[in-house]
């Protein structure tokens, strides 16, 4: 059967290393993979070109593909825009639409990269940990929100960080169960001890461990889970923690690994229907040199074979291939050090086809 991916390449370097992404999927379709590619826009360009950075065209080819590979949104060309209309809207606007509620975003360590990391080699190597992240509420999505003017003239900006019992017990659901495939060890991470908000969080994932009891279940307020994810974070197999909180540590979980520029996506509705990403975002300050680390984009299709279509041998091949790679040496310049092979955006997206 035909699997239909929506293709929006988006913003900054979203259109190069997308279009390593696609070449990666069509040399998978020529070997017999069913696929049909559709694109769309989204975010900056979005906005250029139709004054909404979430076009209605886009959220209904969205609705009806299988799944969805995005480049990255926004830039400094954007950023003067009223809030509404700024590219990130878009972004967040289509996970929403989808109903994409469970952010998957693995960290893990390439041992070729172990010197890349900013960190001392013995502290992450062999690190492989991954982070549920909620990703439809929380305060980023929570009413009421604003900027008001206070009855002494003095503006006040606010937002309402909310959860249903509904939304933890499905994100729960999620993380246990990937935590069932792995060493069996969740932490979910909160602010308890401030947040009521969280504090129903804690209690809800209480109760969601009671049909896991092959999962251990750990808590951790989130200052101190920043604190251990440089201490030592190995201690970590799978973290589960609220919108807000999931975007801070999976980008302070990214540079264990040596670059943000390494670390793919997934982001899943309750069927499996998912938008695979890179993390990083759209680095308008290196868009269009051909400088751009394409690895973690072509991770993410290797998460869509995975998560969504059901191949997990070729997501195998993928990452197998992405491995093999780097030990020939080649690095883009944001994991590049001595004795290796600078390449270009094309250059190692061109070298992953290769060694499949």
């Amino acid at each position: 059967m035909t699997k239909k991916i929506v293709i929006l390449p988006g913003d900054g370097i979203g259109p190069e290393i997308i279009e390593e992404a696609v070449k990666l999927l069509k040399a998978l379709a020529s070997e017999g993979l069913d696929l049909e590619l559709e694109y769309g826009l989204i975010g900056g360009a979005a906005y250029d070109e139709t004054g909404t950075p979430l076009p209605d065209e886009t959220v209904a080819m969205s609705l009806t593909a299988d799944a969805i590979l995005l480049g990255a949104v926004g830039g400094y060309k954007w950023e003067s825009l009223d809030i509404s209309v700024r590219p990130e809207k878009g972004l967040l606007g289509i996970r929403s639409k989808l109903n994409l509620f469970a952010n998957l975003r693995p960290a893990i360590l390439y041992p070729q990269l172990a010197d890349a990391s900013s960190l001392k080699a013995e502290v992450v190597s062999g690190l492989d940990l991954m982070i549920v992240r909620e990703l439809t509420g929380g305060i980023y999505f929570g009413q009421p929100r604003g900027i008001r003017i206070l009855d002494n003239g003095e503006k006040e900006g606010f937002n309402t960080l909310v959860y249903k019992e509904s939304e933890i017990t499905r994100i729960g659901k999620v993380a246990f169960d990937i935590a069932q495939k792995r060493q069996g060890r969740l932490c979910s991470v909160d602010k308890a001890n401030v947040l009521e908000s969280t504090e129903l969080w804690r209690e809800t994932m209480e109760t969601v461990a009671e049909s896991y009891s092959d999962v251990e279940l750990s808590h951790m307020y989130v200052d101190n889970a920043a604190m251990q994810l440089v201490r030592a974070p190995k201690q970590f197999d799978v973290m589960v923690t609220t919108n807000m909180f999931g975007d801070i540590l999976s980008d302070c979980a990214s540079m264990l690994t040596g670059s943000i520029g390494m670390l793919p996506s997934a982001s899943l509705d309750e069927g499996g229907k998912g938008m695979y990403e890179p993390i990083h975002g759209s680095a308008p300050d290196i868009a269009g040199q051909n400088v751009a680390n394409p690895l973690a984009t072509i991770l993410s299709v290797a998460m869509m074979l995975r998560y969504t279509l059901n191949e997990p041998t070729l997501a195998d091949r993928v990452e197998a291939a992405v491995s093999k790679v780097l030990d020939q040496g080649l690095r883009t310049a944001d994991i590049y050090s001595d004795g290796m092979t600078k390449v270009g955006t094309s250059e190692m997206g061109a070298a992953v086809i290769a060694a499949l």
